[in-house]
């Protein structure tokens, strides 16, 4: 046996080389595949915050609170404000019908039913209608706390988050590779999201334009008579000068 090996030509050693040479070619190239996929499973979080904290619009509740002692019945001239104030955004935003959650077999429960009048009375009177309207019983889970008049309704929301999460630390450490890459950390632009997500004022702007409404007409008609005229279409003032603070430059 050490006759045979020592008796290999260069060939055969050269052979040998190639063939080591080749199996440490096919390992980096394994190796390179899998730093890759590192890499797509790292950029798979996108950097812009709009997409990585993107805003939903769903089907969510709008609620008020009437709160009944057992001693009143009816309901206070704030009370009346609030049920008329949700009839209203209900006639331009409601999706579903009113419901009014009246408790049972509670101390407040009979002041509760004479309030419960004067609650569909107000919701009439802004324009409900009774077959938009469904009460319904519920008994109070915590007895500790006031048992109240609870009306809600759908409504087209436009939601965002949860904030608040941290999935890797803010400062440099072995499992914060976006930290040396220079990216923004994950729960940023969140809170942007969520307050513009509450802010706006019909959810449907954020996913397509409102339709143009009509001209002006008059105000159109005075304008293209200056133009043929070749006077000056903007207006003019007289007050206008009065707000300056002084006359240089006059």
């Amino acid at each position: 046996m050490t006759r045979q090996l020592t008796s290999r030509t260069p060939a055969d050693r050269k052979r040998v080389l190639l063939l080591a040479g080749a199996l440490i070619g096919v390992s980096v190239a394994l190796g390179a595949c899998q730093h890759t996929g590192d890499v797509v499973t790292t950029a798979s979080v996108p950097d812009d915050y709009r997409l990585r904290h993107p805003i939903a619009v769903q089907e969510a509740d709008r609620s008020i609170v009437v709160f009944v002692g057992r001693g009143r019945g009816g309901i206070s001239a704030a009370q009346r404000a609030d049920v008329m104030g949700l009839a209203q955004l209900w006639l331009a935003e409601g999706t579903g019908a009113i419901s009014i959650d009246m408790p049972v077999d509670t101390p407040n429960a009979r002041a509760a039913q004479d309030s419960l009048r004067e609650i569909q009375a107000t919701l009439a009177a802004a324009g409900v209608p009774p077959r938009a309207i469904n009460v319904r019983q519920y008994h109070p889970e915590d007895p500790r706390h006031m048992a109240a008049i609870r009306l809600n309704y759908p409504k087209i929301s436009a939601v965002a988050g949860p904030c608040g999460l941290w999935p890797e630390d803010l400062g440099p450490s072995v499992n914060n590779k976006g930290w040396y890459e220079n990216k923004s950390y994950y729960n940023f632009g969140c809170s942007n999201q969520r307050n513009l997500a509450a802010m706006v004022d019909n959810p449907a702007d954020l996913v397509q334009p409102r339709p143009e409404t009509p001209a002006y007409w008059p105000r159109r008609n005075a304008a293209f008579e200056k133009y043929k005229k070749g006077t000056a279409t903007t207006t003019t003032y007289p007050e206008a000068d009065k707000a300056k603070l002084s006359d240089t430059g006059k």
